[in-house]
C-alpha cells in the first residue's frame, strides 16, 4: 500500500490503558514517578534503545515506567518502535503507511523521511502498509509513556509479521544504516513468557534476561527457537539488539523484571515483563 493520508485512531484505549486524557496522564506520571530506582547515572547515559513490555498498564505499566523514566526529559527527534504482530500474520515487515498514530494525549506524526529510507533500503522485506497496525496494541501502549516522558517526537512504527531469525538480523542492519547520524531512540516492544506458573516463568525469563544482558541476539534467537525461553516480541528484541550494537551500544542493563503474578495476584498462569536499556558512549 502506498503512503496515505490517514491517522490511526486508538485501538485499545479503555482496555489496556485509560481512555480519559487526564486520567491517562496521571496514570503515566505516577508510573514514571514510581520508578525511583532509576539512578542519575542511568538518566544521564546516552541511551540508544529500550526494551519495554506491552501488556495492560495495571500489569506491566510498573515495568514500562522504569524504561521510560530513564529517558525522561531527553530529546529525540524520532522514536522507532518495533513490535510483533499479535492478530495478523503476514510475511515480511510493515511500516505504517499513514500519517500518524493517535492516543488520548494527541497525535504523533510519522517520520516519513526515515520510513522512505528504510523501505527503499529493505525492498522485498520492509513495506509501507497497514498490515499489523490496525488493531495491534504493542506499539500503541508505548506512546502515552513517550508523550509524557519526552514530549514532542516523530514516530517510525514497525510491525514484524514474521519473526524468523533472518528477518530479525536483516531489520537490525537496516535500522542501523538508516538511523546512523540521527537523534533517534529505538524501542523493542515485547512481553516475555506466557501462561506458566510463577516459578517456571521466572526460570524461563532468566534465560531471556541473561541473553539480553550479554548483548547476544544470536543466543536469544537460539534459545527462543529451541524453547529454552519465550518472548512474544523476541524478533523485535533481536532486531533492536543488532541495530543498537551497530550504532555503538556497549552495554545492556535490565532495570526491572517481574510478571503478572507480582502485579495481578494470580501466580498460576503469568506473563513476564522486562525493562532494559542499551547504553552507548556519551556524546
Amino acid at each position: 500500500m502506498s503512503n496515505e493520508n490517514f491517522i490511526r485512531p486508538p485501538a485499545v484505549a479503555g482496555l489496556f490503558y485509560p481512555a480519559d486524557r487526564n486520567v491517562l496522564k496521571r496514570t503515566v506520571e505516577d508510573l514514571l514517578a514510581a520508578a525511583s530506582n532509576v539512578t542519575m547515572d542511568e538518566k544521564q547515559s546516552n541511551i540508544i534503545a529500550l526494551i519495554c513490555p506491552h501488556a495492560g498498564y495495571q500489569y506491566s505499566g510498573q515495568t514500562a515506567g522504569y524504561a521510560y523514566a530513564s529517558v525522561r526529559n531527553k530529546s529525540f527527534e524520532t522514536v522507532v518502535i518495533v513490535s510483533p504482530s499479535h492478530r495478523e500474520y503476514f510475511d515480511g515487515i510493515s511500516v505504517f503507511s499513514g500519517n500518524g498514530y493517535s492516543t488520548p494525549l494527541g497525535t504523533v506524526s510519522i517520520d516519513t523521511d526515515l520510513r522512505d529510507a528504510l523501505c527503499n533500503s529493505g525492498k522485498g522485506l520492509v513495506e509501507t502498509s497497514r498490515n499489523g497496525h490496525r488493531s495491534e496494541h504493542a506499539i500503541e501502549v508505548q506512546l502515552p509513556f513517550l508523550q509524557i516522558a519526552i514530549g514532542e517526537f516523530k514516530l517510525l512504527p514497525i510491525v514484524m509479521g514474521d519473526q524468523k531469525s533472518q528477518y530479525c538480523f536483516s531489520l537490525g542492519q537496516l535500522l542501523a544504516d538508516v538511523l546512523k547520524n540521527t537523534n533517534s531512540l529505538i524501542v523493542a516492544s515485547s512481553d516475555l513468557s506466557h501462561y506458566h506458573d510463577y516459578q517456571s516463568a521466572n526460570e524461563l525469563d532468566a534465560i531471556c534476561r541473561d541473553d539480553i544482558v550479554r548483548g547476544s541476539a544470536d543466543d536469544l534467537m537460539r534459545d527462543i527457537e529451541s524453547g529454552n525461553c519465550e518472548a512474544c516480541g523476541a524478533g523485535p528484541i533481536a532486531a533492536v539488539m543488532v541495530a543498537s550494537k551497530l550504532l555503538g551500544a556497549y552495554e545492556w542493563k535490565v532495570l526491572h523484571h517481574c510478571n503478572s503474578g507480582d502485579t495481578g495476584g494470580d501466580k498460576f498462569s503469568v506473563v513476564g515483563y522486562l525493562a532494559a536499556i542499551a547504553r552507548g558512549k556519551n556524546k
